[in-house]
């Protein structure tokens, strides 16, 4: 009985998937609608057509509202990023011979007429075009993905340097603002009663709690900088972390960002900090492995390569005075999200197990203390690439 029941469930759903993939018009019969990606927040799926062509594939999203509280500000912000991406690069194409194919997803409108779609029971759902012909990796590859991944953040915000961040909402109010997240830490380990007890014994709660308390000093670097005009606001992704980077299959270069839900004004040092912070540990955000996590000075040699190879036509010499500084803060911030997430009991980030949360806190304080422990040699690869 309870077999038939979950197979009913399952065929309920597909159904209900099917039904919303038609919404946004697609060019011929949905042959599937399958869960796709890795991603923390919003639900993903792949739509698969039977259609010729590239058009045969298109992805598919049911945004968080509970993260995204105005999930209609991102799809502004997305025709808005995509009108301005679309223009330059046709004024570069007019000017040179492109080497290489850089490509935004396109958003697809609902019978509507909407860039999404409203379900019956309130959810909000979106459609964009699949980069064909690309992959995007949990870790990186090898020494050439780790400078694509640099370059593909560097290419990003470079298109976009020119974009007013004032003609972009603020999609999620205190994202990348990292005193903010202290703030609501503490006011979460006020509330005594939302600490899990079991977890509350174990070493890797008590290193964590630890951990914070020694590093509050670091939280507001960025911002002062922001405050005392050392370090100025632009557009910034957000969210540029190594699976949100689309690499070609062919030719093995970078091809495009995804995930811009959190395009929005702010410093670009979240961005290469985060690019960074999650390139450069080759065991991943998720292991296990809790002992052996290290940042990789190789890895963010060649990421800074790739990324500077663009990003230095719009650097000022502040930009690299904090890049350390950047590496260090967001992911230190990261773990601190993390740690407060699980301390909620899993609000916000997806969570396999209770303790998913605090064991993933754990990995980005580890890997703090491995970029601490290597300031010296990351600033000066800093100063050799000025």
């Amino acid at each position: 009985m309870n077999i038939l029941n979950k197979e009913t469930l399952s065929l309920a759903n597909t159904d209900r998937l099917n039904q919303i993939a038609e919404q946004f018009n697609p060019d011929g019969p949905i042959i599937n609608v399958t869960e796709y990606g890795t991603g923390n927040v919003n639900d993903t799926y792949l739509v698969v057509l039977d259609a010729p062509g590239e058009g045969g594939r298109f992805i598919m999203q049911r945004i968080n509202q509970h993260v995204f509280r105005h999930p209609e500000l991102i799809m502004l912000n997305m025709g808005a990023l995509s009108e301005h991406v679309e223009a330059r690069l046709a004024r570069e194409q007019a000017a040179t011979t492109p080497e290489r194919r850089w490509e935004t997803p396109r958003v697809y409108f609902s019978k509507s007429g909407r860039n999404y779609h409203l379900a019956e029971d309130g959810s909000f759902w979106r459609a964009m075009s699949f980069i064909d012909h690309s992959t995007a990796y949990a870790r990186v590859q090898s020494h050439r993905h780790a400078a694509e991944a640099g370059y593909a953040l560097g290419r990003f915000q470079s298109l976009i340097s020119d974009m007013p961040p004032n003609t972009l909402h603020d999609t999620l109010v205190g994202f990348h603002i990292t005193p903010n997240y202290l703030n609501h830490y503490d006011a979460v380990l006020a509330r005594r009663d939302t600490t899990p007890a079991r977890a509350a014994t174990k070493p890797e709660f008590q290193y964590c709690m630890g951990f914070v308390e020694r590093h509050r000093s670091l939280v507001h670097v960025l911002e002062d900088a922001k405050a005392d005009g050392r370090l100025p606001i632009r557009t910034m992704h957000g969210d540029p972390k190594i699976d949100n980077i689309m690499i070609d299959d062919t030719t093995g270069c970078a091809v495009s960002i995804i995930d811009l839900d959190t395009v929005k004004p702010g410093l670009v040092h979240y961005d290469i900090g985060d690019c960074l912070r999650s390139c450069c540990n080759p065991l991943g955000e998720e292991t296990v492995d809790l002992n052996n996590v290290r940042f990789d000075l190789d890895l963010c040699r060649e990421i800074l390569r790739g990324y500077l190879s663009v990003a230095r036509a719009f650097f000022n010499p502040a930009d690299y005075d904090y890049l350390y500084d950047s590496i260090r803060l967001i992911t230190f911030e990261l773990g601190l999200r993390f740690f407060t997430d699980h301390l909620e009991g899993n609000v916000y980030f997806k969570a396999r197990h209770p303790e998913h949360n605090l064991q993933r806190a754990f990995v980005q304080f580890k890997l703090t203390e491995s970029i601490e422990a290597q300031e010296h040699e990351l600033r000066t690869i800093i100063r050799d690439m000025r």
